[in-house]
C-alpha cells in the first residue's frame, strides 16, 4: 500500500499546465496594504474558475499550544479584518477563548496563488453572527441550530433526528437563533501573498503592520 502510494505521488503534477495558468506578479508594483491586493487576487480567482475560493485554513491552538487546523468558509474582508464563523462551544471556538490568535491560509492552484494571514482574534457581537446567519442558506441554520459541534456522536440515528428536526424549524423561523453561533474577526499583524513560478523562482511578498502603516518586504522563496 505504501508503494502504491509512492507511485502515485510521483506520477502527479504541480501546476499541470493544462489546469493552471501562472499569472506574473511584479510586487513592486504591489498596493500600500493588503486588504485591496487580496480583493483583486481573490476576483481573479473566481474569474480563473477556481472551485471554492472562499474556503481556507483555519489554523488555531489549544489550550497546551498544540496547533490544530481545519477547512472553514470566509464570510468576509475590510478594515476591522477577515470573518468567519462558527460555535463557540465547537473545538475551534474553545480554542480561540483560550489562545485568541489564529492563521489563515488560502489556495488558489488555478493561478498558482497562496495567501496567509495572521493575528489575534476577537468576536463580534452577538447580533452581527446572527444577521451573518440568516443572510446564508437554509441548511446553514438548519446546521447551526443541529447544535453541539465537535461533541461526541453516540450513532448516525442521533444526527438524523436532530438534523431533521433543526432543518424543519429552519424552514418554519428562518430568522431562528442560534445562541451559540459565533462571528469571528482576525485582524491580520502579517499577510503573506505567494505567486508561483514555472521555474520555481516564486514571489512572496509578506506585510507587516507597523506602527501608522504597513511595512512591505520581499521574501526568498
Amino acid at each position: 500500500m505504501a508503494k502504491d502510494l509512492h507511485e502515485l505521488l510521483r506520477s502527479l503534477r504541480v501546476w499541470d499546465p493544462e489546469v493552471t495558468d501562472l499569472p506574473p506578479f511584479d510586487p513592486e508594483t504591489a498596493p500600500a496594504e493588503p486588504l485591496s491586493l487580496f480583493t483583486d487576487w481573490f476576483a481573479r480567482a473566481v474569474a480563473a474558475g477556481e472551485r471554492e475560493p472562499h474556503t481556507m485554513t483555519l489554523s488555531t491552538s489549544d489550550e497546551e499550544g498544540l496547533p490544530d487546523a481545519r477547512i472553514v468558509m470566509l464570510h468576509g474582508a475590510d478594515a476591522d479584518g477577515w470573518a468567519f464563523a462558527t460555535h463557540a462551544t465547537s473545538r475551534k471556538g474553545r480554542q480561540l477563548a483560550a489562545r485568541p490568535y489564529a492563521a489563515l491560509t488560502f489556495y488558489w492552484p488555478v493561478l498558482g496563488r497562496q495567501v496567509r494571514v495572521r493575528g489575534p482574534v476577537t468576536s463580534a457581537p452577538s447580533e452581527e453572527a446572527q444577521a451573518d446567519l440568516h443572510a446564508r442558506s437554509t441548511g446553514a441554520l438548519a446546521a447551526a441550530l443541529t447544535g453541539r459541534q465537535s461533541e461526541i456522536l453516540s450513532s448516525a440515528q442521533d444526527l438524523a433526528r436532530a438534523s431533521e428536526a433543526a432543518w424543519e424549524h429552519a424552514r418554519e423561523h428562518p430568522t431562528a437563533a442560534s445562541p451559540t453561533w459565533t462571528l469571528y474577526r482576525l485582524r491580520p499583524d502579517e499577510v503573506e501573498f505567494f505567486q508561483g513560478d514555472a521555474r520555481r523562482r516564486h514571489a512572496r511578498l509578506r506585510y507587516r503592520r507597523g506602527a501608522g502603516a504597513w511595512d512591505r518586504e520581499q521574501l526568498w522563496p
